[in-house]
């Protein structure tokens, strides 16, 4: 074949192949523009989703104030030396009488709790203690009843009766709550809790005076006692 036509011939082939590859050309580049064209779109569509979202779902920020008020430091002294565990069954109730079935609410609390006392040293004056030689006079304040309060992981509603047209009272079982703590207090006063943490009050420092090298500790009764 002469020269001529070997050129001819590669002319040709070259035609033929930019015929073939140019719609994959072409396709890949409008592709390209597609995409650089929908990407800052997407973006933008990204961000007013997560706007709304922040909007409709704010996450809530806490800020504590950074002033701080101390409003009261008491040395507190108190020596504890007794504590009742009691148990009291509470009957609460309303809109009773001819109508109860109707309009009525009863409601049956057991109630668990416990009432530490003890004596508040604190209120020792520098006149209670006196030192006779070997002998120290105390005269002790009275005894307190420093906690009574209920034990919620054991306290529980055992029994609640509805009229048919009743509502409830949704202030019923705190109401039993409270005169439970009470009637607690109550109890374990009647029971001579006060008496007994005197008593132990006097033993606990008794021991303690007579540790420090005295033999012998009086206590009196004060004033308001006698």
């Amino acid at each position: 074949m002469k020269r001529g036509n070997w050129i001819a011939l590669g002319v040709i082939l070259l035609l033929l192949a930019g015929a073939v590859a140019t719609p994959f050309i072409i396709k890949r580049v409008v592709s390209n523009m597609i995409d650089q064209t929908m990407s800052p779109v997407e973006e933008v569509n990204t961000q007013l989703k997560t706007q709304i979202a922040d909007l409709l779902h704010p996450t809530p920020t806490i800020i504590p104030d950074p002033i701080t008020i101390i409003r009261e430091v008491r040395t507190l002294a108190r020596l504890e030396t007794i504590q009742y565990s009691i148990e009291k069954v509470i009957t609460a109730e309303v809109g009773q009488g001819a109508f109860g079935f109707l309009i009525g609410d009863r409601l049956l609390f057991v109630a668990h709790g416990y009432v530490i006392a003890g004596v508040d040293l604190e209120k020792l004056g520098p006149n209670d203690i006196t030192i006779d030689g070997e002998t120290v006079y105390v005269t002790m304040p009275e005894a307190e009843v420093f906690v009574a309060t209920l034990d919620n992981e054991k306290s529980y509603v055992y029994d609640r009766t509805q009229g048919i047209l009743s509502q409830g009272d949704p202030n019923l079982e705190t109401n039993a709550r409270r005169v439970a703590e009470q009637e607690i207090e109550k109890a374990a006063v009647e029971d001579g809790i006060l008496k007994l943490a005197n008593q132990n009050a006097e033993y606990i420092l008794a021991k303690l005076i007579v540790g420090l090298g005295y033999k012998e500790v009086v206590f009196e009764k004060s004033e308001t006692l006698q």
